[in-house]
């Protein structure tokens, strides 16, 4: 081979070595570039993770214990939020995500006096509550359930409260949540897996 065909054999390898390089990094970046879109449309429409933080759903969910959740990011969204759901909402006056559940539905009156809720003047029937935990938190306080209201929400508003009534950071102290600021609906503990269930 004369040497302008070895400077040829070299320009012609280095312009195939360029095109593979090329080749390979667009192929990454696509590769990225789906990952970062999947994640996107699962986190926003498909199953968010949450991190349970605090003891306002205590004992339905233990922080200490129930660690991490997953909920219906979907059915946050696009779906009915009916009454003893749980779901996730971002509230303002927090900055940050909570997770509560549904009281008061749009266009409902409520209010709590005397330990009980009040749906539009009935007592709210309430089978998620830990009776015992609740007497328990009674004997050595003067309150589990704070009296609040009676408050009317208007069409898009709902009224959230912890599990845990008595230390619940929630509608009581900063009101109804818009529905634009419920993100997911529903929990399933994932990890410890010793306790995966679903949550109701």
């Amino acid at each position: 081979m004369n040497e302008a065909a070895r400077r040829k054999h070299r320009q012609d390898s280095k312009e195939t070595l360029g095109k593979v390089i090329v080749s390979n990094v667009l192929s990454l970046f696509k590769i990225i570039l789906l990952c970062f879109v999947l994640v996107f449309f699962v986190y926003g429409y498909g199953v968010r993770p949450v991190r349970v933080d605090g003891a306002s759903m205590y004992p339905t969910l233990d922080d200490e214990r129930d660690r991490f959740v997953l909920t219906n990011a979907f059915a946050g969204k696009f779906l009915d939020i009916e009454r003893g759901d749980i779901v996730v909402a971002y509230e303002e006056a927090l900055h940050r995500n909570i997770i509560k559940r549904v009281i008061g539905l749009p266009g409902d009156t409520v209010h709590a006096e005397n330990e009980t809720v009040y749906v539009n003047g009935e007592v709210l029937f309430e089978p998620y509550l830990d009776n015992e935990f609740a007497n328990d938190v009674l004997s050595s306080n003067t309150t589990f359930t704070r009296d609040f209201g009676p408050v009317t929400l208007d069409e898009d508003e709902y009224w959230l409260l912890g599990d845990n009534r008595w230390i619940s950071k929630d509608s009581i102290d900063f009101g109804p949540v818009e529905r634009e600021d419920i993100k997911a609906r529903g929990a399933f503990v994932l990890i410890p897996f010793s306790r995966m269930r679903v949550v109701k």
